[in-house]
């Protein structure tokens, strides 16, 4: 897995490549920190070229959630794949997390 991190405007993008599963989740995570750290408020997770997703994977995503509420931090995953948009519709993530199908629609909900 591989995670890169733009900044476009407004908006901070950790783009994922590969598979998060347990052993590549700690560089997510890290990314993530780092960018919330750094006073970020609207985090774009481009999944475009994500291939498949652990529970650990999840996990990430999960782990964020009420913090970032309460510091007003918007975090949207766009560009998921079938597959993976599956695992978090079993679960009922989908309900929890902003999955968005492209960039555009990204920035507009995290615009509000």
């Amino acid at each position: 897995m591989e995670i890169n991190t733009t900044r476009e405007t407004d908006f901070y993008i950790i783009h994922i490549t590969g598979d998060l599963d347990a052993s590549s989740c700690i560089a997510l995570d890290k990314a993530i920190a780092e960018a919330a750290a750094g006073g970020e408020k609207k985090l774009l997770i481009d999944c475009t070229d994500l291939h498949y997703i652990s529970s650990a994977g999840l996990g990430v995503f999960m782990s964020y959630l009420q913090d970032f509420e309460a510091q007003a931090i918007s975090m949207t995953l766009y560009g998921v794949n079938t597959k993976v948009q599956k695992v978090f519709q079993i679960l009922g993530l989908d309900a929890l997390i902003n999955i968005v199908n492209n960039k555009e629609e990204a920035k507009q909900l995290a615009n509000g």
